[in-house]
């Protein structure tokens, strides 16, 4: 199926993203229009400390005017490497080092209208290193275990998607090590 793009308008040039206007042909000759956010990409990080409890930031987030427990998370610098940039965002913003650092995919997180994709890592062995925040960040630790992170998504708590993401690759990735989930 072929979908050309007719015309590209841009609409806003904002320091994070930028949004544009598309006017595409479909399959069946007709002509729509779609909005789309360009915007870089991103790393998360689902830290688990020596108590095997789960690492989470809550922070302010414009967008829903409320704090937000979610995974750390960052985007990424020009260039960067996404494993880079997640042990960078780890250790800004929660003073953690990772000693093992476990790669889980790259996913987009609103495929609908934006193309940003955020790589998931899982950061193990943690030691001691310096938060350093960015200066718009006023961040507030939290730790859960599994369980009580499945029961915040479950009962509307946890309600950011790239954190239950996370915590859902997490609990599949000590599946696989336990042996209940079989590769397929």
């Amino acid at each position: 199926m072929s979908y050309e793009v007719v015309q590209s308008e841009h609409l806003l040039k904002g320091h994070v993203l930028d949004v544009y206007r598309d006017t595409i042909t479909l399959p069946n000759g007709k002509t729509t229009t779609r909005e789309n956010v360009l915007r870089g990409n991103a790393a998360a990080i689902v830290a688990v400390d020596g108590e095997g409890k789960l690492v989470f930031v809550r922070q302010y987030r414009h967008a829903v005017g409320e704090e937000v427990l979610e995974v750390p998370a960052g985007m990424l610098e020009e260039g960067e490497d996404p494993e880079v940039a997640a042990v960078r965002e780890l250790e800004e913003e929660t003073g953690w080092i990772a000693q093992k650092m476990t790669y889980m995919g790259q996913y987009y997180m609103a495929i609908g209208f934006c193309t940003e994709q955020v790589a998931f890592y899982i950061a193990e062995d943690l030691k001691e290193g310096k938060a350093n925040p960015d200066p718009d960040e006023f961040i507030t630790l939290e730790s859960y275990s599994l369980e009580a992170c499945m029961d915040m998504i479950f009962a509307g708590k946890i309600q950011d998607v790239k954190t239950m993401a996370g915590i859902l690759a997490y609990r599949a990735y000590l599946e696989r090590k336990a042996g209940v989930l079989q590769k397929r």
